[in-house]
């Protein structure tokens, strides 16, 4: 709908305007007043009509009636009685103004002829006051009558007076639009009614909080949908008395709200708006000019009219008759001043109180003032006042022309040419044109532009491109129109005009920077002024600034204009630098506060800047600046930039498409492709209106880029005009509209256009009201799009759709993959029949309707159904096509049993379904027997879900028998709570060689290897869970299962069939052949049941583990071995189980308090099980008799190999009876008992060399247990481990334990670590340690760590060593400790570290350390070592008595060591003296002489972390490394000066029998390292070199290769650390080919990659003793790491492999797997970060099994999940000598930690196993370490 005046009409025409009729028209009006005070007009009636008219009053009841019958009554009295009447009733009640003239002039008062003069309307269209009438304050005199008289008077006169000056201003309408065409004014033409659209719901306030992406203030886009209304609706909608309506119009530049407020003035001139008696209009522009504060009265009569006389009277008037006032203020946004000011809470005061403009209008509409009248308000789309969103009434917005509107225009516009037709086909037939002329100021400037073409007589008419070049053309036009024939030129034109032109620009940017838009003559050159005002391109109106004589003020015809030429003066003007340009441009944002004020009035100024930038503009700019082409093109490429710069910041969805206007205005290609390939992602629009002029500017970029992008329009409103040019934007591959206002029109006119996006694959309309006929016209066009591939359609009002003819294109639509059809309130019959005609439908794979939900899902390719995930074909089989699959779901949508036929046939006619969903249905027992009874017709591959359709336990045994009725039922699960019934069944046949598909369960219950996971092919699977069964019920159900052969897993858990349907259950299981799992959770069963279960481990043999718990929940889990032949069974390429295997038994009670009867009962049942293998007993309560009286059994249970006892608090005492289990059978071989909870026993075969490891940690152990522990270890005399850590032994406890140690025979570990020793206990310790002959070995650390270990060993062994640190000692300590030590001669090495020893200390210590033959090592770690000089640590060492054979000084680890040799050797002492000083004459007598003596038989010299002074690396040079003996120098991370690195090189040429050289981490480089090399070749004698981290590169190492070449006894080498390059990569590896003695290779962390890596496994060969090889972090990929890893398997010695931080890859992973069980020594493996998966976590737990030494596997920090975790746990218990596994920052959970800990169990030897980073929930790390401590979550 529009506003259309011409059919606007007043209501009544002069020729029945006679007083009768307007009393009788007003008669309604009056009855509705007067009914409200009937007791008033009952009184008066009486004194004006005779008592016996009144009677007939008795019979009416209706106060409105009654009102009516005394109004007739009162015109029957006659004139007179009227008269007096109509006085009464205006001197006591207020009535509307209208009414009172009109009741006064019938009574023979007043001036009706003037009223009719003026047009009014004097019916009921006038407001009426609601609620009681409120009688006069003043009384009924004659004063007050003839005030009231002259009161109205005036107001009629001034009323008439409004009307006069309005007609006059605009004419009356027929003399308007004849001037119309003669006035040379640009937008002052023709008036057509434009488009104005209305909001339903505003909830401004609601928005403040959260503002749209658009307007700021203005509604949201959804909320104006379907809303154009005209003028006269706004105007005449209703609102509460007394209250002031607000109404906003708000609209885009150019849309046309100025004048429509002047025609909306006009027309009420001329009566067609007959509500209101008063019309005011402002204009913002002019109220800027106001510089004092005004009154209301002020405000209306000074600055619009003044009356003639009475203003008083006047103004009285006004606010009396409020609510038919109307007050325009046109252009809010062209206020200068704030508008957010706070309004007046003042009554009455206030109204001759002198406020600012803006407080008056905030107080107007605040209803403050006038309250009740009308005000109408209009803006350009901005941020509106905080004031204003709490109190509009109204909110609508100007849309402008639409297409129709356009041709009326045209057509108007050129009614008295010749040429209209032609106008208006060119208007129509051009798309860019008729975009632009939707706004009606552009419109207008096409028609002008379009008028002087064809005045010329030109034929070709060519138009310009952009709003900016029509700008152009106009101003062009305007300087020739006024010229006539003697127009010249352009160029002619702008050079004679060029000042005033110039200075017109510049008038105009003035005006914008100080926000001035309306100008004095004082303001304007005369020049300029004549100029403009001659071309129609100012107005002059008269300008009201007080109520004295106006002033004449000047304005830009538009406020555009105004912004055109301010963005032209910055173009052209020689002041105007590149900064000040780039100031001025931004994009214009709806949202954006911090530049508003800067900015107010420039709407389109960044938009004219813009289009001044195109190429098309230079020529006219050059020529407007008389400046060549480099300087316009400077200043426009300033412009250019910009625009780029602004695509790359974040904008929203506005700015975007001011962006795009802009880009659009530029008609630069470049530009606008580089624009939209960084815009690209960011086209999101939200709740704002997109004119047709947005959209194109919009596809302009777009189709520039090369990108495909996603258009999203999300609650916006666009229109169909937008979608025609839409329709050519090609780049766009997502296509999306949410909003309401989508309905059948709009998706018919967007079905027009779908064929030209030639790359839209999806298509989305949702939130809209398309129906059924809508998307049949949609999927029609779609269907012609035949790279679409889906169609989202959610959220509509398609209830019935024509699923035949829909479902027929879809099927033509060969990339179609997906159509959403949700939230469409579909009815039962179109969802069956969209079932029905989609699962036949040859691209459909997927139907899903659930609820509200309806999906279908195609093929996407040309009718071929996609490859099933599940399906995993071999490389070789890939050609293969799989049938179609189809997925049916039909959940949720109430289909009863009735349907259930209907279901069948749907069903039927599909031969290719793979899953079906009715679940949530309502099919009952009978439905679901229908559908199963036909279950052999019906063709499902994968699954039938049936839950939640009210199932009974009858309806649940019919599902049960279908196992039996349909062969390819694979597995039947069936739950009444809740309620569950789904059937899985087999593949096709020509895939049952494949695995069924399996869930991953990691359980230990559910699979225990990998091998017994597999099922056989016919296998099926009954689970028949929480269904309320009785052991009454299990009758029937046992009746159906022994007819199923085949079942592999049952599961009755959750049921309540108790002891008596356990017993039932077991007299069937013989049939059920092969069972492979049984569950029975949760039944209620008893202790009884326990014996009978564990009874049936005799009576079964075929029972694998029995898994039981009686707490809550129950458990009761039967695992079966397989007993059909090994020929049927599925093979994963592993052999079938040993029979041995095959046999064993375990059995786990858990959560079941048992007594020491039940104990005893338990025992001798299992002890009749000859084949039980683990005995797991958890939670049982166990006292320490019944502990006592199970372990008595153990000698029965001969096959047993584990007995573990969890969470079952444990006594001193029942460790010390766990511990005495040792010499009661003799299999055990590990006995540990942890945190006095967990207890493990491991059992092997009996076989007097296996030694005994005993561990009672953490079990509360004191001197009272100590006596009788000793005696049980005394017994027994294979030990080879005893661990009493973390217990309460204490010094006492220590004495006692040492007193009975000699007794201990045979060689063990003796742990008492954690046992609160003090150093009395320590020095005991060690007093014991000197007199005992068999102890050889003790270590104390009295810290933290609290370490205490004791070894043993027989007599004969020579080794006796002491290591103590940091036990805090005293001097009186150390006294002791240096006596204790005087006696001890047999010592071999002693170690000391921070225990408080002084130097003075130490030397009392090396004069207490003798021995009479042998070496002996003495090691002190003291803080006091690294600040020492050398010479003094030496000078030290000459204290020690014997020959010193070693020397390690390592100041980073505090740490000074000797080995020394007793007795001294005299001979060689004095004859290395000799050969020394023959040559160096200064040592003799000398404290390097005393060194030499001492050192003459020195082997090995480690020196790190040192700063040698001059004489001290002159001392090493001179007097230590020429010694004899040297066999090892070591010199590391030490600081010497570059000539003493030389001077040590020239040193080393002279030790010819060292054998190893170690000097990294010193900074030789490349120089130092040839230099080195050359003395290399003299160290015939050398097997080891470090050279690691020395900054070595390709020259260095080049000389090291070639010097390796001779080096035939080199047995290690370390370069790690070094800075080579590939190629000297491969020339090292070369080289060390020819090593052949090679037996440990360190090259980590060079960054040598695949070239290298490939080399050295081509060398790998030649490296038969190759122990060690080190080759972590060297950028090593798939190729390289491939190559290696099949390498490897030649190097059969390998003790130790390190590839970890490089990115091996998913094969190279694999290879080395597959190469592990060649690597029979393999020790240690190091794959940290190396990218290790899930996926090859089995291979390699398969090769980890397969290397029979392998002690430590490092798999930290890659990618290993919960199955990688089961993969490893599984392998655990087949790598006998593992002791540590690091899976640390990897991604185990719950499942995967908890399997890793059940598994640790049962392996003896595992030291550790690191889990610290990974996402293990939190508690759980607790639980698990508290049950076994070497599982450790904490970062060490």
């Amino acid at each position: 709908m529009e506003t259309d005046y011409t059919t606007m009409q007043p209501p009544f025409q002069h020729d029945d305007l006679d007083l009768a009729a307007a009393v009788a028209r007003a008669r309604p009006q009056l009855v509705e007043f007067l009914t409200q005070c009937p007791e008033w007009l009952l009184c008066t009636a009486r004194r004006l009509v005779p008592e016996a008219a009144l009677s007939s009053l008795a019979t009416t009841t209706s106060p409105r009636e009654k009102t009516s019958v005394l109004l007739d009554l009162l015109e029957q009295a006659g004139p007179a009685a009227w008269k007096h009447f109509a006085q009464s009733v205006c001197m006591e009640y207020d009535l509307p103004l209208d009414l009172e003239v009109l009741l006064m002039s019938s009574a023979g008062e007043g001036n009706f002829s003037q009223t009719e003069e003026s047009g009014t309307d004097t019916r009921a269209q006038s407001s009426v006051p609601r609620g009681s009438a409120r009688p006069r304050r003043c009384s009924s005199s004659g004063s007050d009558k003839d005030a009231k008289q002259r009161r109205l008077d005036a107001c009629v006169k001034y009323r008439h007076l409004l009307i006069n000056s309005i007609r006059q201003r605009y004419g009356s309408r027929r003399a308007a639009e004849a001037q119309e065409q003669t006035q040379p004014l640009p937008f002052n033409q023709t008036f057509v009614n434009v488009v104005i659209h209305q909001s339903k719901a505003p909830r401004l306030k609601e928005r403040t909080e959260k503002p749209p992406e658009g307007l700021a203030g203005a509604p949201e886009a959804e909320e104006c949908a379907d809303t154009a209304v005209k003028v006269s609706d706004l105007l005449c909608s209703e609102a509460p008395a007394h209250t002031t309506k607000v109404i906003f119009l708000f609209g885009k530049p150019g849309i046309g709200k100025t004048r429509l407020m002047h025609r909306i003035c006009q027309k009420w001139a001329e009566g067609v708006l007959p509500q209101f008696l008063f019309t005011f209009l402002f204009e913002f522009r002019q109220l800027n000019l106001l510089k004092r504060k005004l009154t209301l009265k002020e405000l209306l009569f000074d600055m619009f009219l003044q009356p003639e006389d009475s203003p008083d009277a006047v103004f009285q008037g006004l606010l009396e008759n409020a609510q038919q006032t109307l007050i325009i203020f046109d252009g809010l946004d062209e206020f200068a001043d704030n508008m957010d000011v706070p309004s007046s809470s003042r009554r009455g005061p206030a109204l001759t109180c002198p406020l600012s403009i803006s407080q008056l209008f905030a107080d107007l509409c605040h209803g403050n003032l006038l309250p009740g009248c009308t005000v109408l308000v209009t803006s350009r789309p901005k941020r509106l006042p905080d004031f204003l969103l709490y109190t509009v009434s109204v909110l609508a917005e100007i849309g402008g022309f639409d297409h129709k509107k356009v041709e009326e225009y045209v057509s108007h516009y050129f009614c008295q040419h010749s040429f209209r037709e032609r106008a208006i086909a060119h208007v129509k037939n051009n798309t860019k044109l008729l975009s632009m002329c939707l706004i009606p100021a552009l419109c207008n400037i096409v028609c002008i532009c379009l008028e002087y073409l064809f005045l010329k007589h030109q034929m070709s008419v060519e138009l310009p491109q952009t709003m900016t070049q029509f700008y152009i053309k106009m101003f062009l036009i305007f300087l020739n129109k006024q010229q006539g024939d003697c127009a010249g030129d352009e160029e002619t034109q702008v050079n004679c005009n060029r000042k005033a032109i110039l200075g017109l620009f510049d008038l105009a940017l003035r005006g914008l920077e100080e926000k001035k838009l309306v100008f004095y003559v004082h303001d304007i050159p005369e020049d300029v002024k004549e100029f403009a005002s001659l071309h129609g391109l100012l107005t002059v109106f008269e300008v009201k600034t007080s109520g004295t004589c106006p002033e004449a003020g000047y304005a830009f015809v538009h406020l555009s204009l105004q912004e055109f030429f301010a963005a032209l003066c910055l173009m052209v003007s020689r002041r105007v630098d590149k900064n000040y340009l780039k100031k001025k441009f931004f994009l214009k944002s709806k949202w954006t506060l911090k530049n508003e004020t800067k900015t107010e009035f420039m709407e389109s100024f960044h938009i004219f800047l813009s289009g001044l930038s195109s190429r098309e503009c230079r020529t006219f700019l050059m020529l407007l600046a008389e400046q060549d082409e480099a300087w316009v093109q400077e200043k426009q490429d300033v412009i250019l930039q910009s625009l780029k710069k602004q695509a790359a910041t974040h904008l929203s969805g506005p700015k975007v498409l001011e962006l795009c206007h802009c880009t659009f205005e530029t008609q630069n290609l470049e530009v606008a492709q580089h624009i939209g390939s960084l815009l690209n992602f960011k086209y999101e629009f939200k709740n704002f209106r997109l004119t047709t002029l947005d959209m194109s500017a919009l596809v302009f970029v777009i189709n520039s880029g090369q990108d495909l992008i996603c258009l999203d329009f999300a609650g916006c409103l666009v229109d169909t005009e937008c979608l025609e040019v839409l329709a050519g934007c090609e780049n766009v591959e997502h296509l999306s509209f949410r909003s309401r206002r989508c309905g059948d029109d709009f998706a018919a006119a967007l079905s027009k256009g779908l064929q030209g996006m030639g790359s839209l694959k999806k298509l989305e309309l949702t939130g809209g009201s398309i129906t059924a006929e809508g998307m049949t016209d949609l999927v029609q066009a779609a269907s012609q799009c035949l790279q679409l591939e889906e169609i989202n359609l959610q959220g509509n009002r398609i209830r019935d759709p024509e699923v035949k003819r829909v479902m027929d294109l879809f099927s033509k639509m060969e990339k179609l993959k997906k159509v959403d059809l949700s939230n469409n309130h579909l009815s039962l019959n179109a969802v069956l029949s969209l079932a029905k005609e989609g699962i036949v439908c040859r691209n459909v794979t997927e139907l899903c309707a659930r609820g509200d939900t309806m999906v279908i899902y195609f093929s996407g390719t040309s009718g071929r159904a996609q490859r099933s995930p599940d399906w995993k074909l071999e490389e070789n089989k890939e050609h293969i096509i799989p049938a179609r699959h189809v997925n049916l779901c039909l959940q949720d949508h109430r289909l009863l049993s009735q349907h259930a036929k209907m279901i069948v046939a749907i069903l039927q006619s599909c031969p290719c379904l793979s899953e079906v969903d009715l679940s949530g249905n309502k099919l009952g027992d009978e439905g679901c027997s229908c559908l199963l009874e036909s279950l052999p017709c019906i063709s499902i591959s994968k699954q039938l879900n049936l839950s939640q359709n009210h199932l009974s336990v009858p309806g649940m045994c019919s599902l049960l028998k279908s196992v039996n009725t349909c062969q390819k039922v694979m597995e039947v699960q069936v739950s009444l709570c809740p309620d569950t019934a789904i059937l899985r069944f087999r593949e096709d046949w020509g895939f049952a060689s494949l695995p069924p598909r399996e869930e991953p369960v990691f359980s230990t219950d559910d699979q225990q290897h990998g091998e017994e996971s597999q099922t056989p092919a016919t296998s099926q699977k009954i689970r028949l869970t929480d269904c309320n069964l009785q052991a009454s019920d299990l009758k029937n159900v046992c009746a159906v299962l022994k007819e199923c052969g085949h079942i592999s897993e049952l599961d009755l858990s959750g049921n309540f069939l108790g002891d008596e349907g356990l017993l039932q259950l077991f007299q069937c299981l013989p049939k059920l052949k092969m069972l492979r799992s049984l569950k029975f959770d949760n039944n209620r069963i008893s202790l009884n049941s326990v014996f009978f279960l564990a009874q049936s481990l005799t009576a079964l043999e075929h029972i694998k583990t029995m898994s039981l718990s009686l707490g809550h929940p129950q458990v009761v889990h039967l695992t079966f071995w397989e007993r059909v032949s090994s020929t049927s069974r599925w093979r994963s390429g592993s052999l079938a189980h040993p029979k041995q295997e095959a046999k064993a038994q375990s059995f786990s009670l858990r959560d079941c308090r048992v007594g020491l009867e039940d104990v005893t009962r338990l025992c001798q049942i299992l002890a009749q099980c000859p084949q039980l293998t683990e005995l797991h007993l958890s939670g049982n309560s166990l006292s320490d008799q019944s502990i006592e009286r199970l372990l008595s059994f153990l000698p029965s249970l001969c096959h047993l190999t584990l007995l573990s006892i969890r969470k079952n608090s444990l006594s001193p005492h029942c460790a010390v009876l766990l511990l005495n289990s040792i010499n009661l059978c003799e299999r055990i071989r590990v006995v540990e008992v942890r945190s006095s909870e967990n207890a493990f026993l491991h059992l092997g075969a009996s076989l007097q060399s296996q030694r005994t490891s005993c561990r009672l940690t953490g079990c509360a152990i004191g001197e009272g247990q100590v006596e009788e522990l000793c005696s049980i270890l005394e017994q027994h005399g294979w030990l080879a481990e005893v661990d009493l850590s973390r217990n309460q032994l204490g010094d006492e406890g220590l004495r006692c334990l040492l007193d009975h140690l000699h007794r201990v025979p045979g060689t063990c570990s003796l742990n008492l670590s954690h046992n609160g020793i003090s150093q009395d206990g320590v020095l005991h310790l060690i007093n014991a340690f000197v007199t005992s002959g068999n102890t050889t070995e003790v270590q104390v650390s009295l810290c933290s760590k609290a370490t205490l270990i004791i070894k043993l060993a027989s007599r004969d062994d020579p080794r006796k060593i002491l290591r103590l640190a940091e036990c805090n000692f005293q001097p009186e300590h150390l006294e002791k400790l240096f006596l204790l030590l005087e006696r001890c001669t047999g010592l071999t090495e002693y170690t000391s570290s921070n225990n408080n020893m002084t130097v003075q200390a130490a030397e009392r210590l090396l004069h207490s350390l003798r021995k009479d033959l042998g070496l002996l090592k003495i090691s002190i770690e003291e803080p006091w070592v690294c600040r020492e000089r050398v010479v003094n640590l030496l000078e030290l060492a000459l204290q020690a008595s014997g020959s010193i054979t070693e020397i390690t000084i390592c100041k980073d680890k505090t740490l000074f060591q000797l080995v020394i040799r007793f007795p001294h050797c005299l001979e060689k002492t004095e004859s290395v003296i000799s050969r020394l000083s023959l040559y160096k004459p200064e040592m003799k007598h000398s404290f390097c002489q005393r060194l030499c003596e001492k050192c003459a038989q020195l082997q090995q010299l480690r020196w790190s972390h040192m700063e040698l002074q001059e004489d001290e690396a002159e001392m090493l040079v001179r007097v230590l490394l020429p010694l004899p003996e040297l066999k090892m120098f070591e010199l590391t991370s030490s600081s010497v000066a570059p000539a003493g690195i030389d001077h040590l090189i020239s040193g080393l040429q002279n030790c010819q029998a060292i054998e190893e050289l170690n000097l990294n981490h010193n900074s030789i480089g490349n120089e130092g390292c040839s230099r080195l090399a050359e003395a290399l070749r003299k160290m015939h004698s050398l097997e080891e070199i470090n050279l690691s981290h020395n900054e070595i590169g390709d020259p260095g190492l080049t000389n090291l290769a070639a010097v390796l070449l001779e080096m035939q006894k080199l047995k290690k080498i370390d370069l790690s650390g070094n800075c080579p390059s590939p190629a000297g990569g491969e020339k090292l590896m070369e080289a060390l080919a020819h090593c052949k003695h090679i037996k440990e290779l360190l090259l980590s962390r060079n960054g040598f990659g695949d070239r290298t890596a490939v080399t050295l496994a081509l060398c790998l060969p030649h490296m038969t003793n190759l122990k060690v090889l080190h080759f972590q972090n060297n950028n090593i990929g798939q190729a390289g790491g491939l190559e290696l890893a099949r390498a490897l398997v030649v190097c059969g010695q390998l003790e130790e492999i390190s590839l970890s931080e490089n990115d091996l890859g998913e094969q190279s992973i694999r290879a080395l797997a597959k190469g592990l069980p060649c690597l029979k020594r393999l020790r240690r493996i190091d794959l940290k970060f190396c990218g290790v998966t899930d996926d090859a976590s089995k291979s390699l737990s398969l090769g980890f099994q397969q290397c029979p030494s392998v002690e430590e596997i490092i798999l930290s920090w890659n990618a290993l999940g919960d199955g990688g975790a089961r993969e490893l746990a599984i392998a655990l218990p087949k790598m006998e000598k593992l002791k540590v596994l690091d899976l640390e920052k990897n991604h185990i959970g719950a499942c995967g930690a908890t399997k890793l800990s059940e598994e640790l169990a049962t392996c003896p030897e595992i030291q550790s196993i690191r889990l610290w980073g990974n996402p293990v929930p939190k508690g759980l790390p607790e639980t698990l370490t508290s049950q076994d401590p070497r599982l450790c979550f904490s970062f060490n």
